[in-house]
């Protein structure tokens, strides 16, 4: 067995590393597309290149995990309409504009992607779970297309100052169930880390409730900081790329918001095109 027919057996970190053009990453896309092919995946033969490479990358280039993560996005998005059927932000502007939801223009010392949602600016009584999840979802849609992010992943800042009963009661069953398929191994991005801000007790049993859908790896990265959370959250990321908000020198919430606000309403016609292949 060749030394590539191992990685592509076994994955190999190293493989992110190689250009797009590489004879190695051409060969993982001819594979994979075959394989895709064969075994009656959607849309197989017309797959693009970047779109392959993607779930390549998400698995370090093991065909298998690779394929099986291809098959498992189709299959969510197909099972998940309530979520997916619609990725247009326009709906959701006001939420936007109520500053839930902002990405950091500089990434962390390891090249991860980092988001922050702020809850309490979440108004349950006019947007539903599902559309709260669809928010991430859509940020997930536009950074999968960066190379960086595909080989470095994300990480997400969840301030849950405010979260109240009436957040709680959203949480069920069904949609835990739905959000943690797509942190684990329905959608090809790496969460690279969940970092937990200002939670409230009342928040542990919704936790919980998530919790037993998680693998052990995605648990792991998982940190509850607490209300005193300024020294470990900066254990993990520089103050220079933190907004002031949460003790850093960085742009504000309310342009880091803005900025990522007007880059999805540009894109949107590139959603709803990703909304009618579901």
């Amino acid at each position: 067995m060749s030394e590539a027919q191992e990685d592509y057996e076994k994955g190999n970190p190293k493989l992110n590393e190689l250009p797009d053009h590489s004879p190695v990453v051409a060969e993982a896309i001819r594979i994979i597309r075959q394989r895709a092919e064969a075994e009656g995946e959607q849309g197989a033969p017309g797959l693009s290149e970047h779109f392959l490479l993607r779930f390549l990358r998400a698995r370090d280039f093991c065909i298998e995990q690779a394929l099986r993560l291809l098959k498992n996005y189709h299959k969510w998005r197909k099972e998940c309409p309530e979520i997916t059927a619609d990725l247009r932000p326009s709906p959701l502007l006001e939420l936007y504009g109520a500053g839930y939801h902002g990405v950091l223009r500089a990434r962390d010392a390891y090249g991860s992607r980092v988001l922050i949602y702020r809850i309490e600016k979440w108004d349950p009584k006019q947007f539903t779970a599902y559309e709260v999840f669809r928010v991430s979802l859509i940020t997930s849609e536009l950074l999968v297309q960066e190379t960086e992010t595909q080989i470095n992943g994300i990480k997400a800042i969840f301030d849950l100052q405010g979260w109240r009963f009436v957040h709680a009661l959203q949480i069920t069953p069904s949609i835990a169930n739905r959000i943690a398929a797509v942190m684990t191994d329905s959608f090809p991005l790496k969460v690279r880390g969940i970092h937990l801000i200002n939670e409230p007790l009342f928040f542990y049993p919704v936790y919980s409730l998530i919790k037993p859908f998680l693998p052990e790896k995605i648990r792991q990265r998982i940190h509850l900081h607490g209300c005193c959370y300024m020294e470990t959250l900066h254990q993990h990321f520089a103050e220079n790329i933190l907004p002031p908000e949460y003790g850093g020198t960085g742009p504000s919430m309310i342009d880091l918001c803005k900025e990522w606000t007007d880059h999805i309403m540009n894109c949107e016609d590139y959603l709803l095109s990703i909304s009618e292949r579901a």
